[in-house]
């Protein structure tokens, strides 16, 4: 059961890394972002005028969701490794004389 519960988290947190990716790709840049580019302009906005200022709350907050959980995962595989409950070698590892 440990074991799958850490490797959904760790799925969850790969879904999580391609939102963050997608986030910060859709926001305006100098050279207008990729949102331009699918046809969006100023005036047609998905949350108003305020786009930008949604964009950037919403990054801080995936990105400071990103780092709480590389913590975590960090510490949940180092404990792992420790107790020996760490996923096994899919090969016999064999000593060399």
């Amino acid at each position: 059961m440990g074991t799958f519960l850490y490797f959904f988290t760790i799925a969850l947190f790969i879904l999580l890394c391609a939102v963050l990716c997608l986030v910060i790709l859709i926001q305006e840049g100098k050279g207008s972002g990729l949102g331009a580019s699918f046809g969006g302009s100023a005036s047609d906005s998905l949350f108003g005028t305020s786009t930008a200022d949604v964009l950037k709350t919403f990054t801080a907050w995936l990105a400071a969701i990103f780092l709480v959980a590389c913590v975590i995962l960090s510490l949940w595989t180092t404990s792992m490794a420790r107790t020996g409950h760490a996923v096994s070698t899919p090969f016999p590892v064999e000593s060399i004389d």
